[in-house]
Formats: C-alpha cells, structure tokens, sequence
C-alpha cells in the first residue's frame, strides 16, 4: 500500500559520530554561521564564552547517567530536569530554571505496513528533551527516530534564521515535531479511510472490529504525545521566557497553530473510529438476526413433517387411513405442499 508519509534519512546516527557513542554532532555557530573546527564539547563552549559571540549546539543520543552527568556540569543544567533527561518518559513540557529552559518534545514516527491488523503497528513515539541557554543548546533524542540531521542543515541554508540564537534552534525543532505531526496524522487517516471502506464492502467480516479497536489504541498514542504540547507552545509564544524574545514568538504562534490542527484531527478521527465501530456492530447484529431468522424459518419447515410422523409414529391399533392404500402418497403429497408453500412465504418476506 503506498503512502504519503515517508520516513526521513538519519544523518546524524552516533555510530557515524567521530565525537563518541552519544555525541552526534558539537558545532558552534556565530551570526547564523557554522564555524569550523569546534573541538570537544568543553573547548567549544570555553571558546563561545570568551569571545562572547555565537552558541553551542550540542547533540547527544540516548545518553547514560555517567556520560550525561558530565555535560550537566559542564553546562551547569539543574538537576532536576537532569534527572528528567536520563529516566526519560516524560510528557511534553517546558520548564524554566534560572536562564535555563528545558523543553521536553515527543517525537511521532509513522510505522509502514501493507494490511492493517488487530496487532498492527501504527505510531511509533521517542522523546527530544532541549536545553535552551544564552549560549548553548543541547538536544537529547531518545528513541530510533526524530533525527535532528535534516533539520540542521536546513537551519545553516538559512543563516539570518540561525543568527537569532539558540531560541531560533528551539522554534526550529518544535516546528520539525509538529510536522511530523501532521504527516503521521495524514497516513493514520489513510488507514482509517480504509477500515471505513472495508466495513461497508461486501467482505466485511468480524475481524474488522479488532482492526479498528487497534486504530484506537495508536490514536490514543498519538494523542498523548500531542495534547500535552499545547500549554507549552502557548508559554513559548506569550510568556516572556529566556532565551525566547518577542522576535521570536511569532514563530511559535504559527507552530501553536499546527498544533491545534493536528488536535482537531485526532479528536475528528477518534469520533469517527467510534461511528465506524458502532456501524461496524450494527451490522454484526444485522448478520445474527438474518442468521436467526433462517434457521427460525427452516425450523418451521422442519417442524410439519416432524409433526406428521409423529403422529403416525404412535403406534396405535386403530388409527384412520393405516389401512388404506394410497395413504402414504397422501401423506407424502401434504408433506411436501404444506412444505412448499411454507418456504414460499418465508422467501417472499425476506427470511430465506
């Protein structure tokens, strides 16, 4: 089944990083521009604080406590939001420590599959947790997508974007995940259109009821990760949050309002998966009742013959007609009429 939705390429994998397991990239950037040769992380730092000028953006991917810890320290994080970085599982947040912010994203990933099934994977979450400061930035990406490679490179191609700091990297990134938003949303309803259509086609069966339960419980995922970020964006966009300055808050008005599309979609989708399901049920309970008529009526059918022999079947001495010789035929002969003109009321009022 092809599909919109296409999984972006990872080009910042840490097995492809010189820097070590969990570094994915160190770079320092003055006036929006890459500068080259940023050295370790505390060498690049060292030098954007003495000249004053620029910031550091530092990527790490799934880091441990012992090798975070260091960065921490280095770049003087509080250790509260520390301790949110490495436990992760965390929900959608930004929190404010000193000029600090800690921003906490759920990355959305579209899993591809040709048949939907009742064990079906849909959605696919990680977690992007940032710390934003006057002259650094460090990103944290938990889980095998959500790559920040892509959206790095199209920051540098726009260096009078980049030249606002580290809070334009901040609006850059919850711009990136709320996309990612909108196109996970746009192949889940794919996928909804077509549990849709299989439920009124012809081929309809019981299954389908797994089917869209299943396309409940992904939107429902999908859900947690996205109404949660709505408070969020609403503090980065109105409240005045270092390092985020009115110049930028514009921007995340507009992110704020992808946002709200993609929460209306999901809460349309969700009302839509219950009318398919209860469409779903109620033919379910129109095939039993069909089912029941049948045999209601073939029992009726049944029930003349079983009748007659049975009375037959009593084993009397003198009853009428035992005696005579064209008795069987009659009996036969009503058998069969009555028989008859039973099944022909039932196929004219629609029960066979």
């Amino acid at each position: 089944m092809s599909r919109a939705y296409r999984r972006k390429v990872d080009l910042s994998h840490p097995a492809r990083s010189p820097l070590g397991s969990t570094v994915v990239n160190c770079v320092i950037y003055e006036d929006g521009t890459r500068q080259p040769d940023a050295g370790p992380v505390d060498e690049a730092l060292r030098q954007v604080r003495k000249s004053g000028r620029g910031f550091v953006w530092l990527g790490l991917h799934e880091p441990s406590e012992t090798e975070f810890a260091w960065i921490a320290e280095l770049f003087e994080l509080h250790p509260l939001a520390v301790e949110d970085t490495v436990l992760a599982h965390q929900r959608p947040k930004v929190e404010r420590y000193d000029e600090t912010l800690f921003a906490v994203f759920k990355t959305c990933h579209y899993v591809e599959h040709e048949e939907l099934t009742a064990t079906s994977e849909v959605v696919d979450t990680g977690e992007l947790m940032i710390f934003t400061g006057p002259d650094f930035v460090v990103t944290i990406r938990h889980g095998g997508h959500g790559s920040l490679g892509p959206l790095r490179e199209s920051l540098e191609a726009a260096p009078e974007q980049l030249a606002k700091g580290p809070a334009a990297v901040l609006h850059a990134i919850a711009d990136q995940v709320v996309d990612d938003y909108l196109a996970v949303a746009d192949a889940v309803q794919t996928d909804i259109d077509a549990a849709e259509a299989h439920v009124f086609s012809e081929h309809a069966g019981r299954g389908d009821a797994g089917r869209i339960y299943q396309l409940k419980r992904e939107l429902l995922e999908l859900k947690r990760a996205v109404a949660p970020l709505d408070r969020p964006l609403h503090a980065l966009a109105t409240k005045p949050l270092p390092p985020v300055g009115p110049d930028i808050q514009p921007y995340f008005r507009d992110v704020a309002g992808h946002l709200a599309r993609v929460t209306e979609q999901i809460a349309s989708f969700d009302a839509l998966l219950d009318s398919i399901l209860q469409a779903h049920l109620a033919q379910v309970t129109v095939a039993q009742n069909e089912d029941m008529r049948k045999i209601t009526a073939w029992a009726a059918v049944i029930a003349v013959p079983t009748m007659v022999c049975g009375v037959y079947g009593m084993n009397f001495d003198h009853m009428p007609e035992l005696r005579w010789t064209y008795g069987y035929f009659l009996v036969l002969g009503v058998i069969a009429t009555a028989c008859l003109l039973l099944h022909r009321s039932f196929r004219r009022n629609g029960w066979l």
